[in-house]
């Protein structure tokens, strides 16, 4: 069964969606909002206004992203830098900090981002949403890019070879 984000029909998916303290709101009603037009969503925590340690969260949203349980995930923090760091921690994580529609589409096109990082502090609920449809709606380019993206992956041990551009 396909829904409707935006006008363009996205098949469910499992998002994976952690925050910190300073977050939950915006976490909370993302999820809210994920799960109304027809995806299923595993909400990571933070689950109050307590004080906690984003790394905490980025590293387990990296975790169940990483090993396929979540095919994308959403992390937010006071200003999305500290959960994206988190979030990028690990090697199989592709996290871009968005803020608005185009570098969501960019991420996913051209890096084939599989988290997306935001700040609640920075972004409304609205401007996080269309973010989130972006995200969720754009498929990854391939071609010369795959190359790229496959280097965030196996950075090289040589730091002296340096391909030239195509």
């Amino acid at each position: 069964m396909e829904r409707i984000t935006n006008d363009t029909y996205v098949s469910p998916m499992r998002i994976a969606i952690a925050s910190d303290h300073a977050a939950t709101e915006l976490k909370t009603e993302l999820a809210e909002w994920l799960m109304e037009i027809g995806h299923e969503v595993a909400d990571l925590g933070a689950h109050s206004n307590d004080s906690v340690d984003y790394p905490d969260y980025g590293y387990k949203l990296a975790e169940v992203v990483a090993d396929g349980t979540a095919e994308r995930g959403i992390g937010l923090c006071g200003s999305g830098l500290g959960i994206s760091m988190s979030l990028n921690r690990n090697p199989a994580i592709r996290c871009a900090m968005v803020s608005e529609p185009l570098s969501a589409a960019l991420a996913r096109e051209h890096n084939d981002a599989n988290c997306i990082a935001m700040g609640a502090r920075m972004i409304g609920i609205e401007m996080a949403k269309a973010c989130v449809a972006t995200f969720i709606e754009t498929d990854f380019a391939g071609g010369r890019h795959q190359r790229r993206v496959d280097k965030l992956s196996n950075p090289p041990s040589d730091t002296d070879t340096i391909e030239p551009l195509q």
